[in-house]
């Protein structure tokens, strides 16, 4: 498969004006390889492909407008899908170390060639649960998946002890709306950061990040 470069991208590179040539070029293939699979096995919103960068990939960046992460921390991806926020933050940050699980195997599948497609070596994907996992991570993060309250135990017991980062180990959880209800419900001492404090487009107006630390 030929991969071209995918409009779009532009708006990835003037948030992170500081990208590597690599980083560029594997951005900028996202573009054709998701539109190649997901009309094989769908992992994005048909309707939200013309809109992949804005809407996925930049979404998932807004993570690492909150924490520029250490060399060497691990994160898990719970519930990745087609690989967000996983696959770009795993481009943006390639001394890190990214675990991506779905419980859905095609899914996988999809994020398994787009990691090979642009030749990340600092991610792997499996298809289990979180709940499967034995392994221990700095952070846990996730879009949007399922409520809190049922997200949390899920995790809860997956984080490193000792922390190596500016903030607190714990859940960076990407979801939209007003989250102070489920935030309650799901008994958890929590931060709320608008992404719009980060980025100007009306898409980010109602979206957040939720900072959970353990």
């Amino acid at each position: 498969m030929e991969v071209m470069f995918s409009p779009g991208v532009e708006i990835i590179y003037h948030y992170f004006p500081k990208l590597s040539e690599i980083q560029r070029e594997q951005f900028a293939k996202l573009g054709t390889l998701y539109a190649h699979w997901n009309a094989q096995i769908n992992v994005v919103s048909r309707k939200d492909m013309d809109s992949l960068y804005l809407h996925h990939v930049l979404h998932s960046l807004g993570i690492a407008k909150f924490i520029h992460f250490t060399p060497g921390t691990r994160v898990l991806d719970v519930g990745t899908g087609g690989g967000f926020p996983g696959i770009p933050l795993a481009i943006l940050f390639p001394e890190l170390s990214f675990h991506l699980v779905d419980s859905i195997g095609k899914k996988i599948k999809v994020v398994r060639e787009v990691s090979t497609a642009i030749g990340l070596k600092n991610m792997e994907a499996y298809h289990m649960r979180a709940e499967q996992l034995d392994e221990k991570y700095d952070f846990v993060v996730s879009r949007a998946v399922t409520r809190l309250a049922d997200f949390y135990p899920w995790v809860s017991n997956k984080f490193l002890k000792k922390d190596k980062n500016a903030i607190p180990n714990g859940i960076l959880y990407l979801k939209g709306g007003d989250l102070r209800e489920e935030i309650r419900e799901a008994r958890v001492r929590a931060e709320i950061h608008p992404l719009s404090q980060y980025f100007a487009e009306d898409f980010f107006e109602t979206k957040h990040l939720v900072y959970i630390p353990v």
